[in-house]
């Protein structure tokens, strides 16, 4: 694969917290099969916004490309959460699927195993989890859940051929739940451009966000922090305040499993 998109690239422009709240592992392919230019440009953008993102609510971060095989993605469950980004579409062989959708794009099964290993380890230590777009539909698959392989009354969810890809969508928020608790509202406008979605909901997950047509736009485990949602709020087009409040909400889960940690440490000496 050649690469068009480099760590360089999607660095944050701000310092480095010091000392850290949490140290953070994200996930994700900077680059994938047939990214389109325009793809590469929403790459650079969105990974730079959610990083810096990262370090304005004092947190850390390494950084694992799965556009190359991980040496150890399971080392995800050292880090204090996980983060994980939008891409390419997930292998439709990891949910069942026999065949793909025409318009099925960017697929990278072994990037899938990767995010699914890195995805079970950090479960199994009990670090908070948050996945978006492509990150969301990977913690479903990884719970036994299914996606739908188009949308094909697209409208609501992504651009027509010919205009822009991202458009300002109303969802709904589920009350009661986490993702109800963390932003404060109903209803949010949400920057989207995604054209596959959650189907079946995994095991253990509820639906916490719902499009004006039904489709499922947020997933959660009400028992823990796992946490998905389908539109970008890494989205600098989007309103601040629902970036900062979700990404708020999870650097302060991690900040938590980061305590516990050494809580646990503490007591074992």
């Amino acid at each position: 694969m050649t690469a068009v998109v480099h760590l360089r690239d999607v660095l944050p422009d701000l310092p480095a917290p010091e000392p850290p709240r949490a140290h953070v592992c994200v996930l994700a392919s900077l680059n994938y099969p047939d990214i389109s230019d325009a793809d590469v440009a929403l790459i650079k953008r969105f990974t730079k916004v959610a990083l810096s993102t990262l370090y304005e609510l004092g947190a850390d971060f390494e950084f694992f490309d799965t556009s190359e095989a991980l040496n150890n993605p399971s080392s995800a469950a050292y880090f204090d959460g996980l983060l994980l980004l939008g891409g390419g579409d997930v292998d439709n062989s990891c949910y069942g699927m026999s065949t793909p959708h025409p318009t099925t794009y960017g697929v990278d099964g072994r990037a899938d195993r990767d995010a699914f290993a890195a995805i079970a380890a950090a479960a199994a230590a009990d670090r908070p989890i948050f996945g978006i777009c492509r990150g969301s539909q990977l913690l479903n698959v990884f719970r036994g859940g299914t996606l739908i392989g188009d949308i094909e009354d697209y409208a609501l969810h992504h651009g027509a051929p010919g205009e822009p890809e991202f458009v300002d969508e109303p969802v709904d928020i589920i009350p009661g739940t986490r993702l109800a608790a963390i932003l404060g509202t109903d209803r949010i406008i949400a920057r989207n451009g995604h054209h596959q979605a959650v189907d079946k909901v995994g095991g253990g997950l509820v639906v916490a966000a719902r499009a004006l047509d039904g489709i499922t736009e947020g997933i959660e485990d009400p028992k823990r922090f796992f946490l998905g949602v389908q539109w970008h709020p890494e989205d600098d087009d989007g309103p601040a305040t629902d970036r900062m409040a979700l990404f708020g909400a999870f650097v302060d889960a991690a900040e938590q499993a980061r305590e516990r940690s050494a809580a646990a440490v503490a007591r074992a000496d």
